[in-house]
Parts: C-alpha cells; sequence; structure tokens
C-alpha cells in the first residue's frame, strides 16, 4: 500500500466517523464535513491505485514489450484513466444537482 492510498484509508474512516457524529448530535456542518473527508478517502485511494497502475504498467513494459507497444498501452491506460475521472465527476455533479433540487422543495 503506497502513501496516498494509507492516507485515503484514514481520511474515508476519518469521514465515516465525522458523518456518523454529525448525524448524531444534528450537526450538519460536522456531518457534511465527514462527506467531504470520506469523498476525499476515496480519491486519495483512487489516486494510490493510478500510481501503482502506472509504475506496474512502466516496469512490466521495461521488461517485456517493445517500446511502441508501450507506447500504445501508455496512452491506453491513460485515456482509460482520465475518462473514469470524467465520468465519476460528472456522477458527482448528477448526485449534488439532485439534492440541491430536493433541498428547494
Amino acid at each position: 500500500m503506497n502513501d496516498s492510498k494509507a492516507a485515503g484509508v484514514f481520511d474515508e474512516a476519518k469521514g465515516k466517523l465525522k458523518q456518523a457524529v454529525g448525524e448524531t448530535f444534528n450537526d450538519q456542518s460536522m456531518a457534511n464535513s465527514g462527506a467531504a473527508d470520506e469523498v476525499k478517502g476515496h480519491a486519495e485511494q483512487t489516486w494510490g491505485s493510478v500510481k501503482d497502475a502506472a509504475h506496474n504498467l512502466t516496469h512490466s513494459h521495461k521488461e517485456h514489450s517493445a517500446e511502441i507497444d508501450a507506447q500504445d498501452d501508455a496512452h491506453n491506460f491513460r485515456s482509460g484513466i482520465t475518462d473514469a475521472a470524467a465520468n465519476a465527476k460528472e456522477s458527482i455533479q448528477r448526485g449534488l444537482g439532485h439534492l440541491e433540487h430536493k433541498a428547494k422543495e
């Protein structure tokens, strides 16, 4: 487990705890802060996974592939990661929009 993943696990757990305490004591600010910490933790863990995958891909291609194949695979890997990040952002924005709509009702 790299530093990013470890920090993410910690922030996720911290966020869940803050959110639970905030909800228990009807402290919306603390609950919201906890939710933000949890999201941050998920993002950090994802970033750690990206770093691990990039490292593994780089090392495996140094040993087993021709340079052109490595470049193609690296390009496909980057495209997949950036597409997944864009999808995650859009999903979060849709969820936030839904919450804002519900709050106005």
